[in-house]
């Protein structure tokens, strides 16, 4: 794998914030595999993709087929749906770095945070799969409507979290290539703030009348 540019697969890359973040990757050179249950629908998505935005870096497959061919995993896939695909995708998630998007919010209002009973998703994710993947999240707190604005700068930082220093500086690197400022938030035991953080910020969508809330530190650089 090359640190400056590792092969990335989009479980869930047919979805409204998955396509977006495979649009974001694939447009500034990285090889990018859509995954989606239908190896039939990951490739028409990859194609499409690869014609709105004039480029040949996509490509279709099947999750598990998605998963082995490339070096981290981005699961675009909610909480609820997570289970069986884990299960498809576990054999060759090995050795990968899989980066969890997934809230803790309650089933019923997701206005309101749930902790995960394995303590984060992250930690669930990391447990089911084993010590030889390395589970990082990020991407939590920023709307898909922000991720679509492909040719504006995004104000909302990300925050990267878990796996080790190593495995979050390169996470932070490639995102940082897709035009987003992102920090290390430590190890996976800090998961926990960044996915509840989303119902907060989904709460104040609702009350001031909004899409787009997110954070954005201050006093520390991105550099």
């Amino acid at each position: 794998m090359s640190e400056n540019s590792p092969s990335i697969a989009i479980i869930g890359g047919t979805g409204k914030e998955g396509y977006a973040l495979a649009a974001r990757f694939a447009k500034v050179g990285f090889r990018t595999i859509i995954g989606s249950r239908s190896d039939s629908k990951a490739i028409n998505a990859a194609y499409n993709l690869n014609t709105d935005f004039h480029v040949l870096t996509a490509e279709g497959a099947s999750n598990r087929e998605a998963t082995s061919k490339a070096d981290v995993v981005l699961l675009a896939i909610p909480y609820d749906g997570m289970k069986p695909i884990l299960e498809d995708i576990k054999s060759a998630a090995s050795g990968k770095v899989i980066i969890n998007i997934a809230s803790s919010l309650d089933a019923e209002k997701k206005s309101r945070a749930r902790i995960n009973p394995a303590g984060s998703i992250a930690m669930e994710i990391q447990n089911f799969l084993g010590p030889d993947s390395k589970v990082v999240d990020a991407f939590q707190n920023i709307s898909p409507e922000q991720l679509e604005k492909f040719d504006e700068k995004i104000e909302t930082n990300v925050l990267v979290v878990g796996a080790d220093r190593e495995t979050r500086d390169m996470i932070i690197g490639i995102i940082k290539k897709i035009g987003i400022d992102a920090y290390d938030a430590g190890a996976i035991q800090n998961a926990v703030v960044v996915e509840t953080m989303t119902a907060a910020l989904i709460a104040i969508n609702i009350r001031y009348k909004t899409k787009g809330a997110g954070i954005r530190l201050v006093g520390v650089s991105s550099s």
